[in-house]
């Protein structure tokens, strides 16, 4: 969970930074230095903001537990936040070109308009949003722990990280290509909705809300392979084919854990979770070149012509 905790913290944290830094820099460049304090108050108030989510999120996570809905809740935190993870990959892939400029055009028309609330309020939504998005990721990723991934080393990492990549971007010492920095970033992203989606999958089958092309002679779930030998996605597998066997599998049942909360890794998937993992890669990859494309036809058209 540290692992994924970090990537969620670094991205969201990295894109509120970067847009309150260019508000600032932006406001000091046109001599209206003085807005910058109406910038931090909406900062301030999207950071409580966001907490206080966290908190009701929680509350209403653990309600559901004690009326035996947890799982219900979860599936459906996990396919949110898969569908949110995917549209964020989107989002950054058009982005990423020309991201200082567009947000430089919006702080424009809000001095031109001369309205202070205005400020204030676009900070706030601008740290509210990647707040929310931060508390409803720890929630899919924790299984609805929240406060437990907000104390992970993950999140403090994360921010730190995305706070050293905001100073070195706006201090000029250094150039940090942001475009190869969010193509990292949601190559990663990617990987967590993925393990996200067929984790989801697998708990829908698990309850019986998902059928399945392929049975045992038991009239079970079957699977297309079975991989608890060489590495068991939890310690109590581990330990189970530890007894069953006689001997113990090639890697620790720790490792197994790891991969299954980062990657969606199954010791043992069923036909279902094999194809539609890697279905979701293929579509979004589908996506994301039809986007490339698309940009390619668009800058091809607006390009000046020689004569």
């Amino acid at each position: 969970m540290d692992l994924q905790a970090f990537l969620i913290t670094f991205r969201e944290a990295l894109e509120a930074l970067l847009i309150v830094g260019i508000i600032t820099t932006y406001l000091n460049r046109t001599d209206y230095g003085k807005w910058k304090k109406w910038v931090w108050l909406g900062v301030f108030f999207g950071i409580a903001s966001s907490y206080l989510v966290a908190l009701l999120f929680q509350v209403v996570f653990t309600g559901f537990g004690t009326m035996g809905g947890q799982n219900y809740l979860k599936i459906g935190i996990m396919l949110v936040s898969c569908g949110l993870l995917t549209h964020m990959v989107m989002f950054m892939a058009k982005q990423s070109v020309d991201f200082k400029g567009k947000v430089e055009s919006k702080i424009g028309v809000i001095i031109t308009s001369g309205s202070i609330l205005n400020m204030v309020v676009h900070s706030y939504l601008v740290v509210l949003r990647e707040g929310v998005e931060t508390v409803f990721f720890f929630a899919a990723i924790s299984g609805g722990d929240i406060q437990k991934a907000i104390e992970s080393w993950g999140a403090l990492l994360g921010l730190l990280a995305a706070v050293v990549v905001s100073v070195l971007f706006f201090r000029g010492t250094r150039k940090v290509p942001l475009g190869l920095f969010f193509r990292i970033v949601s190559m990663f992203l990617l990987i967590i909705s993925a393990g996200l989606f067929v984790q989801a999958i697998g708990i829908l089958q698990d309850l019986g809300l998902m059928g399945t092309l392929y049975r045992t002679s038991g009239g079970e779930i079957g699977e297309i392979y079975n991989l608890t030998w060489l590495m068991p996605e939890h310690p109590l597998d581990y330990e189970q084919y530890l007894r069953d066997a006689g001997q113990a599998p090639l890697l620790s049942g720790q490792i197994g854990i790891f991969f299954k909360a980062f990657l969606g890794y199954t010791q043992n998937p069923s036909l279902e979770e094999f194809l539609l993992y890697w279905l979701y890669y293929a579509g979004v990859l589908a996506l994301l070149i039809r986007e490339k494309q698309k940009h390619f036809r668009q800058a091809a058209a607006t390009a000046p012509v020689n004569i």
